[in-house]
């Protein structure tokens, strides 16, 4: 016969395996999910944009974002974290990225959104490089689930066009 400690070990290994392949499951049915996010992100103010005495640019704007990610969501979605970044190149740097704006979601009902705000990041280029610099604000959201590996994905909103010179 065998003893209490055998049966334990067999029944505790047999239910980590069924856990396992469950999640393993779990997270190849998100595969199949196909969302379509739409989002629409307009620049209404650029409240302030100067040249700081290092020399670098700051820019304050206000920003109107309006999105649908409500098709991010399935059974094994644990959260989304969303953000907006301005992406825009320069004779230093092929691409430059800064964050202005971010959230977490963690209920589709909230994955419906409108709202108007300042740029909650401070968005400071390095240099004088933004005067007339085209700009696009890109959406970004990370899909965190219960299980699975992690998704990225974005949509690039709008192309957006600097003032040429500082207010």
């Amino acid at each position: 016969m065998h003893s209490f400690g055998y049966r334990a070990n067999a029944l505790l290994t047999f239910s980590l395996t069924i856990l396992a392949l469950m999640a393993a499951m779990a997270s190849f049915s998100d595969n199949f999910n196909s969302p379509s996010p739409a989002a629409h992100v307009q620049v209404l103010n650029v409240n302030r944009f100067q040249n700081r005495p290092n020399g670098d640019d700051e820019i304050g704007m206000t920003l109107s974002i309006s999105a649908d990610l409500q098709s991010l969501f399935t059974w094994n979605t644990k959260q989304v974290f969303v953000f907006l970044a301005a992406e825009y190149g320069t004779p230093k740097n092929a691409m430059n990225q800064v964050s202005l704006w971010d959230g977490i979601i963690q209920l589709k009902e909230d994955a419906k959104f409108s709202t108007k705000v300042k740029n909650k990041y401070r968005f400071i280029d390095q240099g004088s490089n933004l005067r007339g610099r085209d700009i696009n604000l890109t959406l970004h959201w990370h899909i965190m689930p219960k299980t699975g590996k992690m998704f990225a994905d974005k949509l690039v909103v709008t192309g957006f066009q600097l003032p040429h010179s500082y207010r």
